[in-house]
């Protein structure tokens, strides 16, 4: 009983501090499991994939949204010219034209091979996990952590993914002192809830603050 307060007091902490998807924050409504958001929380993927801060990628992907870039047909239409400059601007400069062509491969792949909508790649793997991991690593610039941050952010419309955990969140997990298991994560939170609680602790991770959320924790006693 003990331990489980002591969870819930650091999990209050976590979410208080860095309770947001990647999607929620830029408002892609990846819950809705619709042919753009889907492609969207993509994208962010993609860009996430590159070495490059997470602040930079979540910039770009915004600027890519601002730009009315929110579907694949609409992406590999733009030319790739003004691809770059917008990622450039955004901050990406040193991936800015070798992006720009991966969004491109990947959007023309996505309307070629399943009309634009990831949902018929996932009947495609028959909704399995793996089966959908292999398919998404046959978009350039997904591999596997590409498809682990997918994965991360998607499985709200997904339910087969649920509850997926990825490598760096299950580290953030062991640092707070929590169980390092998807499932046994899931088992501390309400099924809406975690989502947010894996981005959060890769979120406390990338910001090397597990110290201050522990403290906030014990205050909270």
């Amino acid at each position: 009983m003990t331990d489980h307060r002591s969870h819930q007091r650091r999990i209050e902490a976590l979410l208080a501090r860095h309770g947001q998807t990647y999607c929620e924050q830029l408002g892609i409504e990846v819950e809705n499991n619709t042919p753009a958001a889907l492609f969207q929380a993509l994208c962010l993927a993609l860009l996430f994939s590159a070495r490059i801060s997470a602040d930079l990628a979540v910039q770009a992907m915004r600027a890519l949204l601002d730009q009315g870039w929110t579907t694949p047909a609409k992406l590999a239409a733009a030319p790739w010219a003004r691809r770059v400059q917008t990622l450039n601007q955004a901050g990406y400069a040193r991936f800015d034209e070798r992006t720009s062509t991966m969004l491109e491969d990947t959007a023309r792949r996505l309307v070629d091979q399943y009309g634009g909508d990831l949902r018929r790649l996932r009947s495609a793997g028959e909704h399995k996990p793996a089966a959908e991991r292999r398919l998404l690593t046959e978009f350039k610039g997904i591999g596997d952590v590409g498809v682990d941050i997918f994965f991360r952010e998607a499985q709200t419309a997904w339910p087969e993914l649920a509850p997926f955990a990825d490598k760096k969140a299950l580290q953030g997990a062991r640092r707070l002192g929590l169980p390092d298991s998807a499932e046994a994560l899931s088992e501390l939170v309400e099924k809406s809830e975690f989502p947010r609680l894996i981005t959060g602790l890769v979120r406390m991770e990338l910001a090397e603050d597990a110290a201050e959320v522990a403290k906030a924790a014990d205050k909270a006693r």
